[in-house]
């Protein structure tokens, strides 16, 4: 038997170390996982490699239950297709282990799946409800959602430009202003525009 684990993050600037810290406390022999890649994204690439590389008696560790599947449903699907191939499931966080020798522990184990999964998902449907309704109220009102275009007019524009006309090199420009040498040439072109 192999034990295997998983770690997912939404965005690049999240970090897996966390998961991995608890998935080798839990005994993972490889830990595959995706950085930057949404939960609900169909395809994760490390996800992927984990799947294709699994076969019977192996075990797959989560930290939670929301790293696995995209919904409820994704969760069950790969539930059931690691039941049919002898394959068991433990979510660290969650406290849920799936064994396909045993039926009734399998059957407690997937209902409390798809209570945390629903209530997981519950909460996303609502989080993004509120997101579109917070969007809809600042667009009545004149806003439109993003961040605020930067003009020529921008304090950090016009300091870059300053600073440039003294001499100085993008990168110590970016120093002084706060912000990376490749914004620092966007602020610049800006200029000759």
């Amino acid at each position: 038997m192999t034990s295997l684990g998983y770690a997912r993050v939404s965005t690049m600037d999240q970090n897996t170390e966390l998961q991995i810290r608890e998935l080798e406390a839990a005994g993972c022999e490889r830990i595959y996982r995706d950085q930057g890649v949404s939960g609900t994204k169909t395809s994760r690439p490390e996800l992927d490699k984990m799947l294709d590389r699994l076969s019977h008696g192996d075990e797959v560790v989560v930290w939670k239950l929301d790293r696995l599947g995209r919904n409820t449903r994704h969760l069950l699907e790969l539930l059931d297709g690691f039941t049919e191939s002898g394959i068991k499931f433990r979510s660290l966080r969650d406290g849920i282990m799936t064994n396909p020798d045993s039926e009734l522990g399998d059957a407690i184990a997937r209902a409390m799946v798809t209570i945390i999964s629903a209530f997981a998902q519950l909460e996303r449907d609502q989080l993004s409800e509120r997101t579109r309704a917070g969007m809809a109220i600042a667009a009545f009102h004149g806003r439109t959602a993003g961040r605020r275009e930067i003009t020529v007019g921008h304090p950090n524009v016009k300091r870059a430009r300053e600073l440039k006309t003294q001499g100085l090199k993008p990168a110590d420009i970016g120093k002084i202003i706060g912000t990376s040498r490749a914004t620092v040439y966007r602020y610049l072109s800006m200029d000759a525009e």
